[in-house]
């Protein structure tokens, strides 16, 4: 599965993490940053995630701030993005399952590595069931335009 990921100054050490087991499980991922603490605004790299899927350079988003809230709203401003902020693998399931998430979005400050490595295996397993959730979906493709 290709992948896109970023991340804020907070979240830089999570996303890390998560980019390595990604990739030691076989995925390609696009890190388009950042790899320090220096300050830097999330919209920026929640843009460059969301980009690389409206262009099919990847299937699956992956982007980590303090909260997971910012990248989310961020991301969310995308057409070809439904980024969900997730804090355990109950949501992740649902995420996938009813609202085909393609983007996760965590909170580093929220949620530490062991739940969060979970929360994207969770992630990745779950599928999205279509039937009576299609139409929603249909629906949020819709929204503002």
């Amino acid at each position: 599965m290709k992948f896109a990921a970023a991340a804020d100054h907070a979240g830089y050490v999570l996303k890390k993490a998560l980019v390595d087991y990604l990739r030691a499980a076989g995925h390609e991922v696009t890190d388009f940053g950042v790899d320090t603490a220096d300050r830097v605004d999330y919209p920026d790299y929640a843009a460059k995630v969301a980009q690389a899927l409206a262009a099919g350079e990847a299937e699956l988003g992956l982007l980590v701030c303090g909260s997971g809230i910012g990248m989310s709203m961020a991301a969310n401003r995308f057409p070809a993005v439904r980024a969900a902020v997730v804090e355990d693998i109950f949501q992740a399931r649902l995420a996938r399952q009813h609202n085909d998430a393609n983007v996760l979005c965590l909170g580093a400050r929220v949620t530490g590595e062991g739940n969060s490595i979970a929360i994207l295996e969770e992630f990745l397993a779950a599928k999205f069931e279509g039937g009576r959730h299609a139409g929603r979906v249909e629906k949020l493709g819709k929204l503002g335009k």
